[in-house]
């Protein structure tokens, strides 16, 4: 990629050198040993708490750095580009912490988010069950209200993190007659009794990042644990969608362009028929054609970065930005694997990595569907865009 992005300060490329050099000396080594144990080691979270890696844009007084949400973007990127997919950072930043943040009561923000940002506090979010993806009005974890404590009871499945959590933003229901507008987000620490981890699941991609099932046995915990008002839970997850959804662009875009890069390299140097593979027309023109689309996306994804960090992100262009990001990134490491021909079939080649890597990023955040819905609900609702 050719063009020049301006959204950086000098502060920020700073930061970027730092985390990169961390990533490259400190994760890139292991991450290979992390996929085979299915799981990254809490020693890591500590290490990248202690480089300022986790949450910094978390104000001082909760033990963050203050920092704009561009520091959290460098690091989206820096695991990106080196194709770690392990470390669980993004749903720990980008996703509980912001929820504590917004709607948790002082002692639980004080409590949870400086552990959070030390790495010595590991956060997953549980809304999906066997029952209730995409949808997740289906949610039938009860939390049923016993004077000051709710007792939860039920399951969920697919909770990245879920291994290694010490909190779990539970997504439960709370008015069992009110569909979605009877649902709350209570944080469960993952040593209340009751709460069970199940297996650690087996996936095709993404195999260092522990996703597990989660079983809640009569869990109790204090209404004190539940983020904001009762019955509220539905209306929160939606204002903070657009922010998981343009964090997954942000990290489908990097990648993008990492394999684009890393086919650019491989057919320079591999010979066919006395010839680079880099000399064939074919090869240049479908490179050409993917470079050119993943920059479009570039300036679409930074655009919305810019938005977001003005606070006017709108839901409906975080759904385009998601839907047009996720199929590029399936489409481009599908394309480029092509000409690695074999040896992109070998795990210890980054393309095949990122190639199984890629296809959760279709559905994980809401599937490629539901973005069609919410953007063709808009295109046929809003009569002022014409």
């Amino acid at each position: 990629m050719t063009m020049t992005r301006t959204l950086f300060s000098s502060g920020h490329d700073q930061f970027r050198a730092s985390v990169r050099r961390f990533v490259e000396t400190e994760l890139v080594p292991h991450h290979a040993a992390w996929e085979a144990a299915k799981i990254v080691p809490r020693d890591i979270w500590r290490r990248a708490g202690e480089m300022g890696m986790l949450c910094c844009n978390l104000p001082e007084a909760y033990g963050g750095a203050g920092a704009d949400w561009l520091y959290n973007v460098v690091v989206i990127e820096e695991l990106a580009r080196a194709g770690m997919s392990g470390p669980g950072f993004m749903v720990h930043s980008e996703m509980v912490a912001p929820y504590i943040l917004a709607w948790g009561t002082e002692e639980t923000k004080r409590h949870w988010l400086p552990r959070m940002a030390r790495g010595e506090a590991i956060g997953a979010i549980a809304i999906t069950e066997p029952g209730a993806g995409s949808d997740a009005k289906n949610i039938r974890l009860r939390a049923r209200r016993d004077g000051d404590h709710y007792v939860l009871d039920g399951q969920k499945v697919y909770i990245s993190n879920g291994q290694n959590a010490d909190l779990v933003v539970t997504a439960s229901r709370t008015d069992p007659e009110a569909g979605a507008r009877g649902i709350s987000l209570i944080v469960v620490p993952t040593d209340t009794p009751g709460f069970r981890r199940g297996r650690n699941l087996d996936k095709i991609g993404l195999k260092a990042q522990d996703t597990s099932e989660l079983f809640y046995a009569d869990v109790r915990v204090p209404v004190a644990n539940r983020l904001g008002d009762e019955n509220r839970g539905f209306a929160m997850m939606m204002t903070k969608l657009a922010q998981e959804r343009l964090t997954q662009a942000i990290r489908s875009v990097t990648v993008a362009e990492r394999a684009i890069r890393w086919t650019v390299d491989y057919t320079r140097e591999r010979k066919a028929f006395d010839h680079t593979i880099a000399d064939f027309q074919n090869t240049q023109f479908v490179l050409a054609a993917l470079d050119a689309e993943v920059t479009g996306v570039r300036v679409f994804v930074d655009w919305c970065i810019a938005r977001f960090m003005a606070g006017d992100l709108d839901p409906v262009d975080a759904a385009k930005v998601k839907l047009l990001a996720t199929d590029l990134h399936c489409k481009t490491v599908d394309q480029c694997l092509q000409f690695f021909g074999g040896y992109g079939y070998m795990e210890e080649y980054p393309i095949a990595r990122a190639y199984v890597d890629a296809r959760i990023t279709r559905i994980a955040g809401g599937a490629a569907e539901v973005m069609k819905q919410i953007i063709g609900r808009d295109l046929f609702t809003r009569e002022d865009r014409w």
